[in-house]
């Protein structure tokens, strides 16, 4: 569910740039959609939205909600104040980029890495295993940014709005299938005991 919540501002950045040139009647009120503008005030205004909702369901907020909502904001806002796509093209690069940066560095500070600190108190699987999703994690978050800066500089703005959408969701399954694949045999192992097995 709370996925779902999360991916729900992307898809109405989509959905809102789509409607470029549509007309909105509200009484007497008319609003124009203006394409990747109006697409990014639609992203700010369900990112902060969403966050209440989260906290309703879950009693908190992760730590990278609430930079991701402070990204978009920051980003989001540069946009619009100074009317240049390229900071919300951006967004996208930087806060997975910084999170690469965040992942990778766990590695060398404390005991535990980061994904290790976020999963461990529900599953148990050898280090050698932490490490692995972490590099998993940290490879994602290189590639996903690099890409869509790719994307945004190589393409026209539509074909990036399409990709923010269709590779959010599908990089976040594909990410969601290799760490279970890490996972699986090492979670078979610890049910083992508790089966009888």
């Amino acid at each position: 569910m709370k996925q779902l919540l999360e991916m729900l501002p992307i898809v109405l950045f989509f959905i809102a740039y789509q409607m470029d040139g549509e007309q909105l009647l509200f009484g007497d009120w008319t609003y124009t959609f203006n394409g990747i503008y109006s697409a990014t005030a639609v992203l700010m205004l369900s990112t902060v939205a969403m966050l209440p909702i989260i906290y309703a369901i879950n009693r908190k907020l992760e730590k990278r909600l609430i930079w991701t909502s402070i990204a978009v904001l920051a980003f989001g806002g540069a946009t619009l104040l100074f009317k240049n796509e390229l900071f919300i093209q951006w967004k996208p690069t930087v806060f997975n980029w910084a999170m690469a940066l965040v992942f990778a560095g766990s590695h060398f500070f404390g005991e535990k890495n980061l994904i290790e600190r976020l999963m461990g108190s529900q599953l148990q699987l050898p280090d050698a295993i932490w490490r692995r999703i972490n590099w998993l994690w940290v490879t994602h978050f290189t590639v996903v940014g690099t890409l869509n800066i790719v994307v945004a500089y190589t393409f026209s703005e539509a074909t990036w709005v399409s990709y923010k959408l269709y590779s959010s969701i599908g990089f976040t399954l594909l990410l969601m299938i290799l760490t279970a694949a890490l996972m699986g045999p090492h979670l078979k192992q610890n049910v083992a005991p508790e089966n009888g097995e």
